[in-house]
């Protein structure tokens, strides 16, 4: 079994969507104007967070001028700042906020990844590129082996986590689960899924998430964890 590392190191390598691929050069090429003195990363971006988290976060996608311009999801952007500041809330990040890759985050508990590891055009990655990405969230999950709880930031996130986890050969409630904010389902005796509104500009500006929405949704999850954080498996 691969290490995160080897698994990281593996997903910023990859170009199994041509389309993708060359929308993030072109993006960490042009620049926005803004950041016309930064060094865009330009590739997949890896997953992020402590290797023993009980905790997982799924996103959508990188942004164009936030992930995919700073090399680390959720950083340099302003859902990264709701996002982490909910996660310094409940004593899972160190500080509130993400603006680089060299910023002294950390993660405790937690671990952040996405459904699709690239930027995509109009932020909506095709049905086949999210299955392009499905195996690394696999091999995510089988190497975060302490996991009990997993937060969807979104509906796509939500459902392609569900299909992931059926066919893994894991039972899903039915009739299936259907996404709502703080919407709590138990995928078995061992993990637990909360549903949560993605915090981007379209929800937070439209007040459709609030802080107070998605530090509920956080502190459900948190109350929802049993036992206590081990130290991973060695891999």
């Amino acid at each position: 079994m691969k290490s995160l590392a080897q698994l990281n190191n593996e997903i910023v390598s990859c170009t199994r969507c041509p389309r993708l691929i060359e929308w993030c050069r072109e993006v960490a090429r042009t620049k926005r104007r803004m950041y016309s003195d930064r060094d865009y990363w330009g590739k997949p971006v890896p997953g992020f967070g402590d290797p023993s988290a009980r905790v997982l976060v799924i996103g959508l996608a990188p942004a164009a001028h936030g992930a995919n311009r700073t090399g680390r999801l959720f950083t340099g952007d302003e859902s990264g700042n709701w996002l982490y500041t909910a996660l310094h809330h409940q004593g899972w990040a160190n500080q509130p906020t993400a603006t680089h890759r060299g910023d002294g985050l950390v993660l405790k508990d937690a671990y952040i990844t996405a459904a699709a590891r690239c930027a995509p055009p109009k932020n909506r990655p095709t049905p086949d590129e999210l299955s392009n990405c499905i195996p690394y969230l696999e091999a995510e999950l089988g190497l975060l082996s302490n996991l009990q709880v997993v937060v969807a930031l979104g509906s796509i996130a939500f459902d392609r986590f569900l299909r992931l986890w059926k066919d893994m050969g894991n039972t899903v409630p039915s009739p299936k689960p259907r996404f709502g904010h703080n919407v709590v389902y138990e995928l078995g005796s061992e993990l637990k899924l909360v549903g949560c509104y993605h915090p981007s500009r379209q929800n937070t500006n439209t007040g459709k998430l609030t802080r107070e929405m998605l530090n509920a949704a956080f502190s459900r999850a948190k109350l929802l964890l049993s036992k206590p954080q081990r130290a991973p498996d060695l891999v």
